[in-house]
This record gives structure tokens, sequence and C-alpha cells, in this order.
């Protein structure tokens, strides 16, 4: 099992789960972020951290396309490991459906 990130991160992108990781899987895109599937620990401690409640383990059902997803742009995106402030359309963002189609960007964050 690993712990994945699903679309309602994106546009928020809250990094309250980095800050907590012990192993420093998580990687920051422009306006999300991803889990490294085979650096994740599942230990699971990440999963409440998450305001947007965007972070699921992959023994969900239709969680494929999610592994396939955060293995990606894990490899591309710089790791992040601490807590930065959330976009700023973040809570207006939380729980939108179709983000993934409507907002997201390949683009790399920062990282750090």
């Amino acid at each position: 099992m690993t712990y994945v990130v699903t679309d309602n991160c994106i546009g928020c992108k809250y990094t309250d789960c980095v800050e907590v990781c012990p192993v420093d899987c998580f990687y920051e895109g422009e306006n999300a972020l991803v889990i490294h599937p085979d650096e994740c620990i599942d230990c699971g401690v990440c999963e409440p951290e998450c305001p947007a409640d965007a972070i699921r383990p992959d023994t969900e059902p239709d969680m494929d396309k999610w592994v396939e997803f955060n293995r990606k742009y894990s490899e591309l995106w710089p790791v992040i490991y601490t807590k930065k402030d959330p976009l700023p359309d973040a809570e207006k963002m939380d729980g939108e459906t179709g983000k993934l189609d409507k907002y997201f960007s390949e683009k790399p964050g920062e990282g750090g």
C-alpha cells in the first residue's frame, strides 16, 4: 500500500502533509503536490493532516490512475519538506470537482 495525492489538491496545495512526512516523499508542482509511491512508507500520518482531504490510500477504488500520476510527477518535480502557505484561492477551490482537467499545471514548484 501507498498513499497518493488526488485532484482535490490542485489549486489548494496545502502543505501541512509535508511537514509531518518522516521520509520526505512529497514533490511540489506549481499548483499541486504528489507523493512518490516508491518512497512512501505507508505510515499514514499525512492523510489526516490534509485540510482538502486530497490524500488517499491506493487501496481505495479507482486509485491506479492516481498512483501513476503521482509517480510521473514525483520524478519531474522537486522534493518539498517544509510547510508553505497554501495557494491564494485554496479555500474557494477546496472541494471543487474536475480540477485535473480544468486547472492542473505540469510546471514544477520551487521545492524545499
